[in-house]
């Protein structure tokens, strides 16, 4: 069902009223828009995945291409929903945006560490990003969306080893124009954008965009009968394109996006037994049936994430004889709290009873925990480029790269008081020796203390502990890369990037109770850790790239991907984890073919990655809590098939899609020595690397006398996959099912796309799905998309 004015909320009927305004604003101003191009004729897709601008069919790399209409057409604001456009992408989502994570091939990194980094670069208009969850807040004024598959490491180097994300938005134009954009949805969701460009003297253009959505949420909270699992935005993006001289422009970007979103709490889908008479008890036998049809939480202390980041860039080009010299320089800044409820029930905290872990409320006295984490991170990079000119006997790039990341966390979790091994008195006798005097206290004189001072040590009773959480990351690298034509057909293809990265840490946890005592999942033991580890890497490409004819070509590459060291700095860090974590490298082999004419674009690759200390989690149980300790965990194997399809049908009908068939499994396991009960096995699935992922998106034309009518169809398949740690062994509850989904819009367009309207449906088929276990046999993520709902948005440009 559509929109109906009855259910809108009063924030959504003054959003629409200023968004329409804006609109016919703006659209009182529209100018005739140019002339489509023919028909017929796919457009040339142009990359810059080499770091330069090249036709996406000449390109011997594996990359996916997201353009602005396939973007526009998704109706989605954030890379969750880009993702499953890309079949070679899996996104795992956490509580917060910091904890999510993206995997390319089945390869990612999914750590809560401070002190790890992804194994996917994330690259937005040149600059790299410390970490993914800075671009998970929002996208917006994109030109286009490259996935590069693979290691990366001779161009772009930084956390690649798995591929890369880059990001590229619209550079300023020197004709004054700009949008007006009012999507709506159901349940109160609205996003609204407004940009403008245009010259502001004879050699300087400009943009500036400005935007604001909200969200109330699709999860029922049944403790306080509240909404939650939405969102709060909102941003502005400032570009200024210079030309200097007639071959040096400078481009300038700033941007700043602030969240604030009650998002994302884990749902209950199997029975946890900590409150099983509560409403939102799954409906859920507990023998690997899933509740998909779950939207109900009982919690007591909302999820949520603060989120605000900060950008500043400055790009130089500047040809210099017949080579172009470019430079980018940049700082950003990306401030992040969570806010977590780790217990996940709200009748915990108030109960005068020692806690057993037992059902509840069938004899059971469960325990309260609640988190607050704060961070802050701040990055700055330097990248200078020289690149040959193009269509000679040789083509080369040279480069060097500095980046370096400082971020400062505390992280505050209060639980209820733990007993269940003796914990209690031990910690008294511990207060009595340390802060008394008491030399040996016997249990006499620490029961005699407990009953003086009136203690006990119940769910009731909450303790805290907070840890301090220091990094700093130091990279510094220099590469090259080139190709070298043989003959007009045959080219010869080579790459290298010598790497020098520093990491240093510290960690002072203490605790906030009087008298020392030990939490569910807080430690009563202080830390002062320190440390610092250092590495260097030599990686490097080489491959041969064949024009097979004038529209088809083929290519055979071998390189190397390469993530520096880390150490696994969390809240509950203990002696074991204070050691650093090796580098990951791999070795990648990849044979690719691509096609293009007038009306058909398709590309396939076969490939083989062999991965050595490849830097993952490994559950356990701490406390009574589940932690994932990060571990250099052996050595995993991807393999598979790939293609991706562009295809003018006819002058009327587009069809694009892709697909991809991977397996990514562990060759060898090494099971942390601090973990007896590891189960780690070779031949174990990777998590988040479904086998088999397919999307298909039509697109149908109509024009008529006054309007034109654009269908536009997607269809995204995603095969059941593994989520649990690497090298376990896959069981009912931590397999998530496979699913499909259909989305659809209907667009009426107006005045050459002056005006457009669009009507729109999100899986359609109403198929509900999951998309992340987090743990603890019950805890999983049911995304938005997982529901049908409605939406329309307008939008004029002018």
């Amino acid at each position: 069902m559509l929109l109906r004015p009855s259910t809108l909320h009063s924030g959504i009927t003054r959003a629409l009223a200023i968004g329409t305004c804006m609109t016919i604003g703006f659209a009182a101003n529209a100018q005739e828009a140019a002339p489509a191009e023919d028909k017929g004729l796919m457009e040339k897709i142009t990359v810059t995945s080499q770091k330069r601008v090249e036709n996406l069919n000449e390109v011997p790399v594996a990359v996916s291409v997201l353009r602005e209409d396939q973007i526009n057409s998704a109706f989605s604001a954030n890379i969750e929903g880009l993702q499953a456009l890309v079949p070679s992408v899996s996104f795992r989502k956490g509580n917060t945006n910091r904890n999510s994570a993206i995997t390319v091939r089945g390869i990612g990194t999914i750590s809560f560490s401070v002190a790890a980094e992804p194994s996917v670069s994330t690259v937005v208009d040149g600059v790299v990003l410390g970490r993914s969850g800075q671009a998970f807040v929002d996208l917006y004024d994109l030109q286009r969306i490259e996935v590069l598959r693979g290691p990366q490491g001779t161009l772009f180097g930084k956390n690649a080893s798995a591929g890369v994300v880059n990001i590229t938005t619209k550079r300023p134009s020197d004709e004054f124009g700009g949008t007006a954009e009012v999507t709506l949805f159901q349940d109160n969701e609205y996003r609204l954008k407004t940009s403008v460009t245009g010259a502001l003297s004879d050699n300087v253009n400009g943009s500036l965009t400005v935007l604001k959505s909200q969200f109330d949420g699709y999860i029922d909270n049944v403790y306080n009968n509240e909404t939650t699992n939405g969102y709060d935005k909102e941003g502005i993006r400032g570009m200024l394109d210079i030309t200097a001289a007639d071959d040096t422009d400078i481009l300038f970007i700033f941007e700043n996006v602030k969240s604030n979103d009650n998002c994302c709490a884990d749902l209950e889908l199997a029975p946890s037994n900590r409150y099983v008479t509560s409403d939102a008890a799954p409906d859920s036998t507990g023998n690997g049936d899933l509740d998909l049809e779950q939207r109900k939480i009982d919690h007591d202390f909302e999820t949520r994430t603060i989120d605000e980041t900060t950008g500043f860039s400055v790009q130089v080009d500047k040809m210099i004889g017949d080579h172009e010299f470019t430079s980018i320089t940049a700082h950003r800044s990306w401030d992040n709290t969570e806010f977590r409820e780790g217990d996940f029930t709200s009748t915990t905290g108030s109960i005068p009873l020692p806690v057993n872990f037992g059902s509840v409320p069938d004899g059971g006295v469960g325990f309260q925990l609640h988190d607050t984490g704060v961070q802050n991170w701040k990055q700055t990079s330097q990248e200078f480029r020289i690149a040959s000119p193009v269509g000679g006997d040789f083509d080369y790039q040279l480069g060097a790269f500095w980046w370096t990341q400082k971020s400062e966390r505390n992280f505050t979790r209060d639980a209820s008081c733990q007993n269940n091994g003796g914990q209690f008195p031990a910690a008294i006798g511990t207060y009595l020796t340390e802060s008394l005097g008491v030399v040996d206290p016997s249990e006499a004189q620490i029961n005699q203390f407990i009953a003086d001072e009136n203690l006990s040590c119940n769910a009731n009773d909450i303790v805290s502990a907070t840890a301090f959480m220091r990094t700093q990351f130091d990279n510094w690298a220099l590469f090259a890369d080139g190709k070298y034509h043989i003959n007009d057909d045959l080219r010869l293809l080579f790459g290298i990037r010598y790497t020098d990265d520093e990491v240093s840490y510290s960690h002072d946890r203490r605790s906030n109770d009087e008298y020392k005592r030990t939490g569910v999942g807080v430690r009563s033991f202080e830390t002062n850790y320190q440390g610092e580890t250092d590495e260097t890497n030599v990686s490097g490409k080489i491959g041969v790239q064949y024009d097979l004819t004038d529209s088809s070509m083929a290519y055979f590459t071998f390189s190397q991907g390469y993530k520096g060291p880390a150490f696994n700095v969390f809240y509950n860090m203990a002696d074991a984890d204070a050691l650093p974590i090796d580098k990951e490298t791999s070795d990648a082999y990849e044979l690719g073919y691509k096609y293009a004419s007038n009306d058909l674009i398709f590309n396939a690759a076969i490939f083989r990655t062999n991965i050595d200390g490849f830097q993952a989690n490994n559950s356990e149980l701490l406390d009574g809590v589940t932690i994932t300790r990060l571990t250099n965990a052996g050595s995993v194997i991807t393999e598979g098939i790939e293609f991706d399809l562009m295809w003018q049908v006819t002058d009327d009908f587009t069809l694009t899609g892709g697909l991809s068939k991977v397996d990514a499994e562990v060759d060898e396991f090494k099971c942390p020595v601090t973990d007896a009960n590891c189960t780690g096995r070779s031949g174990a699935d990777l998590p988040f690397s479904p086998d088999l992922k397919y999307s298909v998106t039509g697109e149908y034309l109509w024009e008529l006398d006054n309007m034109n009518v654009i269908l536009n169809s997607s269809y995204v398949y995603t095969d059941e996959m593994y989520a649990g740690a690497p090298g376990g062994t896959a069981t009912a509850i931590d397999l998530l099912p496979d699913y499909g989904i259909l989305n659809a819009s209907l667009a009426f367009s107006f005045d050459d796309d002056a005006y457009r309207i669009s009507l729109i449906g999100k899986n359609l088929t109403d198929k509900s799905f999951v998309t992340t276990y987090s743990g603890d046999n019950f805890r999983y993520q049911i995304p938005r998309d997982a529901d049908r709902y409605f939406g329309v948005q307008l939008r004029a440009n002018f």
